[in-house]
């Protein structure tokens, strides 16, 4: 019995499948991780209002010994923070007020949080972006020094400093510089920022030049030790060597091969860096009275102002969310198989 061979469909009929289209792999990824961000930005939300909210009774702390003898105070106070409704309206109550720019009255002032915090909020911006301004050339610079110099007393010298000062505190690092340029060795910068109500820390250039070394030596040499492992495994490439064999000399190859290639992984820890610097600059604000959100925060907890806290707390988490955004875009516009992998 001879068996009859079945032919295959024409292949027209087979529809090829459809690639999306580039404007909308890109509408669908940005989307989904602004999705994630908000996400990420309501979780940080319960976790700082339920985190405040076990802290304890925030009346008996604000009245301490009083607490007994003032019941009207205690009421006025227990109605003023809604703490007589349940925990779950308060913190909608509070969200609500969060997402409409009202996160509040402050317990200390008596004052709305957003008023109080607006001045304090762009100082430590101003300060953050001038650290970042002054950090990136520097390690980026350094860590061409050192891998130009790889395997010799040079690199060697690098590392034994960048390894030192990455083992050191930004506070440490600051009361060092105070010690060296303030007060007992050298007496050329204020040991701390002073400035008016109305004024500002860069009214004062000098005011601003310890607390910016202090973040940029406690910074840099992470950044730096990341971009020159980067280098030295791009110059021990082919593609490098190659350059080299056709005459392109090593400045040439430093500067269009290795660091171009080094980009992408210093914007990635660039950015955690950043974001580290939001909330590691507590520290360094309150070691020089600079008035920006650190100081304000280590007060705020000291007076027990659970508002100022939680709104405190929400911008610096919202800063880290955002900064991790803008590298990650910049990652995949700066890396061709990224994006070309969103696209397809």
């Amino acid at each position: 019995m001879t068996q009859v061979a079945t032919l295959p469909e024409p292949l027209a009929t087979v529809a090829p499948p459809r690639s999306r289209s580039g404007g909308t792999a890109w509408a669908l990824w940005l989307a989904r991780r602004l999705g994630l961000a908000v996400l990420t930005l309501w979780l940080v939300s319960v976790l700082v209002y339920l985190a405040t909210a076990a802290l304890g009774d925030p009346v008996r702390a604000i009245l301490g010994r009083d607490f007994a003898a003032q019941p009207a105070r205690v009421a006025q106070l227990r109605e003023q923070l809604g703490l007589d409704d349940p925990l779950g309206v308060r913190y909608l109550r509070w969200l609500g007020g969060l997402l409409t720019g009202d996160p509040g009255r402050s317990i200390a002032s008596q004052r709305p949080v957003a008023d109080l915090i607006g001045t304090t909020v762009v100082n430590t911006v101003v300060l953050v972006l001038v650290a970042a301004l002054v950090m990136i050339p520097i390690a980026f610079g350094v860590a061409m020094v050192s891998a130009n110099f790889r395997r010799r007393r040079g690199d060697s010298i690098i590392q034994v400093v960048l390894l030192t000062l990455a083992g050191l505190p930004e506070f440490v690092i600051g009361i060092l510089l105070v010690a060296l340029l303030s007060t007992t060795v050298f007496h050329l910068l204020p040991a701390v920022t002073i400035s008016s109500q109305r004024g500002h820390p860069w009214d004062d250039p000098t005011t601003m030049v310890l607390p910016v070394a202090t973040l940029v030596l406690t910074v840099a040499p992470y950044v730096s030790r990341i971009v020159r492992a980067t280098l030295l495994e791009v110059l021990d490439s082919d593609y490098v060597e190659l350059a080299r064999l056709k005459g392109v000399p090593e400045s040439v190859v430093m500067r269009k091969h290795a660091l171009l290639n080094a980009i992408v992984p210093g914007i990635q820890v660039i950015a955690l860096q950043l974001a580290w610097l939001t909330g590691g600059v507590v520290l360094v604000e309150f070691l020089f009275n600079y008035p920006g959100i650190g100081a304000q925060l280590v007060d705020s907890v000291r007076n027990h102002d659970v508002p100022m806290v939680q709104a405190l707390s929400m911008i610096i988490a919202a800063v880290y969310v955002v900064v991790n955004l803008v590298a990650d875009l910049l990652s995949i516009l700066l890396t061709p198989r990224a994006r070309t992998a969103i696209s397809s």
